[in-house]
């Protein structure tokens, strides 16, 4: 009796320690399962991150017309238009056209090809008047725009190097028309007629340019002498006036040259 008492507990005892074993079994493949499914979730987050960081935001495209275009570093210039301020930069298939400035000779077309080597040369001498067409923050076209008597007049003694304007029109150089705007300084001579959106048309001044002045320029809002009703002014008037923050005026050009400049009275 004794014996299958001790048979029987024996058989319980070993089935206990079966089901223990077991149950331990499980727990671990669970604890294995919930490990592996956390360790892999970091990794898909990474993943998701390292591609959502690939894309890296574009640079500014539009066109900037009518701007002046001015040196930062090599192959990385500023355009200023219409009082704000554009960076870019220059790539190898980047089109650079040049009116005479840039390079080549002088040219109203502008359509001469040009060299980022040419454009980063001829800015470091100082600004030029261009249209950049840039994408995502490189352009894609630079093109001068073409200023009057790009070649510039022979050296002459009597008149400072400066042609007169029939010599400007026996040239055939520069543009022709009539602008209403502010006049700013240039260069001795040479200076920027600019209307209300901004747009700027450079024109020379010649030893015969008739500069008339109500107030502005020279004389007062009364007028005086001559044809046009206002007071004659010389050029050294014109040029202090320009200086001090530009002059509203008339402006008459031929052939890139000013025949005649008006206070706009």
């Amino acid at each position: 009796m004794a014996s299958t008492l001790r048979t029987r507990s024996l058989l319980v005892a070993a089935a206990f320690l079966a089901g223990t074993a077991l149950l331990t079994a499980c727990q671990d493949d669970a604890t294995g399962a919930d490990s592996s499914s956390k360790t892999d979730a970091p990794a898909a987050s990474a993943e998701a991150a390292a591609k959502s960081g690939a894309k890296k935001p574009k640079g500014v495209s539009g066109t900037f017309k009518g701007g002046t275009v001015e040196y930062l570093a090599p192959g990385k210039h500023i355009v200023k238009t219409a009082g704000k301020e554009q960076q870019f930069f220059v790539a190898e298939d980047t089109r650079i056209y040049g009116a005479g400035t840039i390079c080549g000779e002088y040219n109203p077309a502008a359509d001469t090809p040009c060299t980022a080597d040419d454009l980063d040369k001829v800015l470091k001498s100082g600004s030029i008047a261009a249209d950049v067409v840039m994408k995502d923050g490189v352009a894609t076209t630079v093109t001068e725009r073409p200023a009057p008597d790009e070649g510039g007049p022979a050296e002459d003694e009597e008149d400072n190097g400066r042609d007169s304007v029939l010599d400007g029109i026996n040239k055939g150089k520069g543009v022709s028309g009539t602008w209403f705007g502010t006049v700013t300084y240039l260069a001795p001579g040479k200076y920027t007629v600019s209307d209300l959106k901004g747009t700027e048309q450079q024109f020379l001044v010649a030893t015969d340019t008739e500069i008339w002045g109500w107030g502005d320029i020279c004389g007062d809002a009364h007028g005086g002498e001559g044809g046009q009703g206002g007071t004659a002014c010389t050029e050294d008037e014109l040029e202090a006036a320009a200086k001090a923050g530009g002059v509203s005026a008339k402006v008459v050009v031929v052939n890139g040259i000013a025949t005649t400049i008006t206070d706009d009275h």
